[in-house]
């Protein structure tokens, strides 16, 4: 390309219509290309091939010789029923595999809830002060009458390593 030889000022101009002129020819190069991509063919056999609808394939295979108007009919009803059942069928099998995973996303999402529970504090220590309350007078009441060891209801994981933490006595000292 020749350089353009006129004002300085001038210059920078003509340089960016120059490049927007590149970016256009791109451009059209790019969508001559796309064009030719979709109007081409392939094979000379897609051009001469067949197509029946799966109604009318199934129908001309199962009538054999001359039939009359309506078995000709009934023939088509039951053939189009057919097909809707197994498509209904195919539906139905859809459905039951997107519950399966449904189901298996729940049980991940429980499995991961109970080990978050494992952990060695409740995520409800809000409702504990209330409930422990509850828990003990309820268990002072079976102790008498069942004179059983009670079920307590317990916060904290005790298997859980807490050597590292300060201890409440310290604190209280």
């Amino acid at each position: 390309m020749a350089h353009y030889k006129g004002a300085a000022s001038e210059a920078g101009r003509a340089m960016h219509l120059m490049k927007k002129r590149e970016k256009a020819q791109q451009e059209i190069e790019f969508r001559k290309k796309k064009i030719e991509e979709d109007l081409k063919i392939s094979n000379i056999e897609n051009k001469f091939a067949a197509h029946y609808d799966a109604v009318e394939q199934q129908l001309k295979s199962s009538t054999i010789g001359l039939v009359t108007l309506d078995e000709m009919k009934a023939k088509q009803e039951n053939i189009v029923k057919e097909r809707e059942r197994k498509l209904a069928q195919k539906q139905l099998e859809k459905e039951r595999e997107q519950q399966r995973q449904l189901e298996a996303k729940q049980a991940e999402k429980n499995r991961q809830k109970k080990q978050i529970q494992a952990l060695s504090f409740d995520l409800n220590e809000t409702e504990g002060d209330d409930d422990e309350e509850e828990n003990i007078q309820d268990t002072e009441s079976s102790e008498d009458e069942n004179n059983t060891v009670p079920i307590k209801k317990l916060r904290k994981n005790p298997d859980v390593d807490t050597s590292f933490l300060p201890e409440r006595e310290r604190k209280l000292a």
